[in-house]
């Protein structure tokens, strides 16, 4: 849990507020099934399989114990998880001893895209979640294949900057932490 960060907040979307709070391990299924959703993450093999199970609880449990990240899931007025997203606050030396906002693993449900959650949510992280946290930046990565996505976060005043790079560590498995 990031310590500074008011929770939970209400945002508005285009015709309903919905409440950003944090994760629990009551939203693990629900989570899972966001990312499940996607067919990018899908095809990576984020899957809603009782298989699994453990290995997103696992995940979910070091995510809240670390004091630098926050698993946030936006609800709507039935209490149902609509949304989700991760943010991980990261101190740095580069730009004058900046610390940067990473949001990772932003969600929608599907039957809820283009509802105006996805703005507000990131909204929120811009304009509320990084001034209550001390961040300079707010910076996140996607995935090449995501045009829709990056249309959307250049919306929002993101630039893309960078070249990402990753590396798969080839004796790492979906549990490995």
């Amino acid at each position: 849990m990031i310590n500074g960060l008011n929770l939970p907040a209400t945002v508005r979307a285009r015709s309903a507020d919905v409440v950003i709070r944090r994760a629990t391990s009551d939203d693990l299924d629900a989570i899972v099934l966001l990312l499940s959703d996607d067919p990018i993450s899908a095809g990576r093999g984020d899957l809603a399989r009782d298989e699994d199970r453990g290995a997103y609880a696992d995940a979910l449990e070091r995510i809240v114990a670390n004091p630098a990240n926050e698993l946030l899931v936006a609800v709507d007025e039935t209490g149902q998880v609509v949304a989700t997203l991760q943010l991980t606050l990261i101190p740095g030396m580069a730009r004058r001893g900046s610390t940067r906002l990473l949001v990772e693993a932003v969600r929608v449900a599907s039957t809820e895209r283009s509802s105006g959650i996805g703005t507000a949510l990131m909204r929120w992280v811009m304009d509320a979640a990084a001034v209550e946290l001390g961040a300079s930046l707010v910076q996140l990565t996607s995935d090449a294949a995501r045009v829709d996505a990056h249309r959307f976060y250049r919306r929002l005043g993101f630039a893309d900057s960078h070249v990402g790079f990753k590396y798969a560590v080839p004796s790492a498995t979906t549990s490995a932490r």
